[in-house]
């Protein structure tokens, strides 16, 4: 569209003078130029999980991931957004449900999962064979992605050593898979009340922004 107005103000311009013509065509070119500089979103980032993802409380432009999205748009990187997220996704829901919504080209996979597995005491034995399957799937659909797996912690309730084997199974997948590892998704805000819903486990729109900076803190090496 670009090209036919310049077109059309070139050939309007012909009976001027021919200085006249000169600045209007460059005037043109430097526009057409301009509009060339702003990149199509021809690449995807995927964040695949459950509520936390969603945004379960919030509206979806609140969530991180939305966050996400506005950072990539202000520094012009050519990357669309999909949140994938499902509220109160397991690893077993989310392995059957990853092969569909992979039907697309992803060239981020941001897997945020577990959480849910750990709150209902799932075995862990099953949680990390979930995650793996996920990854394998991943690989397998889509080779050339790029995988972010978000670590997760749960509150001691189930006792301390399925806490802290619970929190040793994303590091130990990460490491195993070759793949990036978020620390923590919640880290600076779990168990902060200001920075959470009444619920105490889903972030405030403050709280989805510290999240979104945890996230982009290990995504901003890979684009």
């Amino acid at each position: 569209m670009s090209c036919y107005f310049l077109f059309l103000i070139v050939s309007t311009s012909c009976g001027e003078s021919s200085n006249k013509k000169t600045t209007t065509t460059n005037d043109n070119i430097e526009a057409v130029d301009s509009s060339q500089t702003a990149p199509s979103k021809d690449k995807t980032i995927l964040f695949f999980g459950n509520s936390l993802t969603a945004g379960l409380g919030l509206k979806l432009e609140e969530a991180f991931p939305a966050v996400i999205q506005r950072r990539l748009d202000s520094l012009n990187l050519p990357y669309q957004v999909i949140n994938a997220g499902l509220s109160g996704e397991t690893t077993t829901s989310g392995k059957n449900r990853v092969g569909w919504v992979l039907n697309q080209k992803v060239d981020i996979f941001v897997l945020e999962l577990g959480a849910n597995d750990g709150l209902r005491g799932i075995p862990l034995s099953e949680t990390r064979k979930n995650l793996q399957d996920i990854i394998d799937i991943v690989r397998e659909k889509n080779p050339k992605a790029q995988i972010i797996l978000a670590g997760m912690q749960i509150p001691p309730n189930m006792g301390e050593e399925y806490t802290t084997e619970f929190r040793n199974i994303f590091p130990e997948l990460a490491e195993k898979n070759h793949i990036k590892l978020i620390p923590f998704l919640l880290e600076n805000v779990a168990g902060i009340p200001e920075l959470n819903q009444d619920d105490s486990i889903h972030p405030t729109v403050e709280g989805q922004k510290i999240v979104a900076e945890n996230v982009w803190a290990v995504l901003k090496g890979m684009l």
